[in-house]
């Protein structure tokens, strides 16, 4: 196994054009098309980082900034942010642009957890990841952040849902539009 890698070895760009069979009712280009893509440049981001087969563990702060719409030209621009074991965190940004105007929007920001599989279909070590700017080490402790406030939010939840009772949950939906019949 390779033991490190840059950070610009496995960036990746995927670009497609939205065609109409793309769009939802609204006209705009549906987010499981995007979320698709993303889907697609992460694992190839991540596979080309590890040098192994690699599996969506978790999808975090999928933003659906702006609309994209049919006709545009989608890249979806992929980079390796973070590695543990045999883990990686891939920051993709997405930009559409307008062929006819040339008008450029940045659209969707999202982070994906892959995790590489050997042979043995058990996670499997990854290369470090060597740094080379200071956005990539940027970018690797927003991820080392952003893994603490997901477990800090996930520990939150789990003592609210374990401690609470009918009262606090009346009280706290009580200017909330919702009605409550129980």
């Amino acid at each position: 196994m390779i033991e490190a890698r840059n950070a610009s070895f496995s960036r990746v760009t995927i670009t497609e054009l939205m065609i109409p069979s793309y769009a939802n009712f609204g006209g705009k280009i549906h987010g499981g098309i995007l979320l698709s893509l993303m889907d697609k440049v992460a694992y190839a981001t991540a596979s080309k980082h590890s040098g192994a087969y690699c599996v969506t563990v978790s999808v975090d702060t999928v933003d659906f900034l702006q609309p994209v719409e049919v006709g545009e030209l989608v890249s979806l621009k992929a980079s390796v942010n973070y590695v543990g074991n045999s883990s990686m965190i891939i920051g993709i940004k997405v930009i559409s642009e307008n062929v006819k105007t040339g008008e450029v929007k940045h659209t969707n920001t999202c982070y994906f957890t892959m995790v590489a599989k050997g042979d043995d279909d058990k996670p499997t070590t990854v290369p470090k990841l060597i740094l080379e700017n200071k956005t990539d080490v940027r970018r690797f402790v927003e991820a080392i952040y952003r893994k603490g406030f997901k477990k800090e939010y996930e520990s939150n939840l789990y003592e609210i849902k374990k401690s609470w009772d009918k009262q606090e949950i009346k009280s706290l939906l009580a200017n909330e539009r919702c009605i409550i019949e129980f």
